[in-house]
């Protein structure tokens, strides 16, 4: 990887905050969905990985990087996303469980994968996780939220459903697809179009 500091286009030395701010207008520049439909979107998509593998090598070691000192590959959480993005979650889930680190990054991709193979309340306390590791992350406390909301949803559905003596199955089913399509949303996918 390229020298985190030069990708930002932030001195060696940054603060955190100046870390976080040329992370935010950088990925507010390259999001995909701004050049969905567009020729540009691969070149936009790589870009994007880029920015968020230099915000997470800086962040993961407090504002500092060796190249020497890093104890995972930020190529291996692109992988692991790439294999999310088009739902091969056994992969993802197979690199994620041979590596040591077990940081917010790792927690919240494991989260995905998870609730990608229907082990909905294992995923949620990934996410929660996560939060916990970096709680001024927004891509991890949305994807906890959307969790939280969907799973609320579920319940009050589920007891309202169970008042009148019916089944559930049926419930579980769709909140289990709606709690996979929210995973692929948060990476740039989409499981359900009309959600």
């Amino acid at each position: 990887m390229r020298d985190p500091y030069e990708i930002l286009g932030i001195e060696r030395g940054a603060s955190k905050d100046e870390i976080k701010k040329a992370y935010r207008e950088l990925a507010k520049k390259y999001h995909p969905d701004r050049y969905a439909d567009n020729p540009l979107n691969d070149l936009a998509e790589e870009k994007f990985r880029e920015v968020q593998e230099a915000y997470e090598t800086l962040m993961n070691n407090n504002g500092n990087y060796n190249n020497s000192n890093s104890n995972y590959s930020s190529s291996d959480y692109a992988s692991i996303r790439s294999y999310i993005q088009v739902r091969r979650y056994q992969e993802a889930m197979n690199m994620l469980n041979n590596m040591s680190d077990r940081n917010a990054e790792w927690f919240y991709l494991m989260s995905i994968c998870l609730i990608g193979t229907g082990y909905t309340n294992q995923g949620i306390e990934y996410a929660r996780n996560a939060v916990n590791m970096e709680p001024n992350n927004i891509e991890y406390r949305n994807h906890l939220t959307r969790l939280q909301n969907v799973q609320n949803g579920y319940n009050s559905r589920a007891y309202q459903y169970n008042r009148g003596g019916h089944n559930n199955d049926t419930c579980g089913c769709c909140s289990q697809l709606i709690l996979a399509d929210c995973c692929c949303e948060c990476l740039g996918g989409d499981l359900i179009s009309c959600c």
